[in-house]
């Protein structure tokens, strides 16, 4: 696919790029490259392929879902304001 002046002038607009009017073949000519390998791309044939998150067959190794700290619940609420059954009560900021 080949772009033409007017077509990267209305992408330009599009994306509000300022661009240089010396700049615009090399754009279009960047441009069209890149549309270009979009096609190809397209036209591969990808019938019975299934997406992949990873390219490898790999899984997530996770650590044991253990508790590592004590309860500091009174601790940290020492310094608040107000306090209601444990909660941090704080004034509305949306009405």
């Amino acid at each position: 696919m080949s772009l033409e002046k007017t077509d990267i002038e209305k992408i330009a607009h599009l994306a509000r790029l300022a661009i240089d009017e010396a700049a615009i073949p090399g754009y279009a000519e960047d441009l069209s490259g890149i549309l270009s390998l979009v096609e190809e791309m397209n036209a591969v044939d990808t019938d019975g392929v299934e997406p992949l998150a990873h390219p490898h067959d790999a899984d997530q190794r996770l650590r044991d879902d253990l508790v590592t700290e004590e309860n500091q619940r009174e601790h940290l609420q020492q310094n608040a304001p107000q306090v209601d059954a444990g909660l941090f009560l704080v004034p509305k900021v949306i009405e």
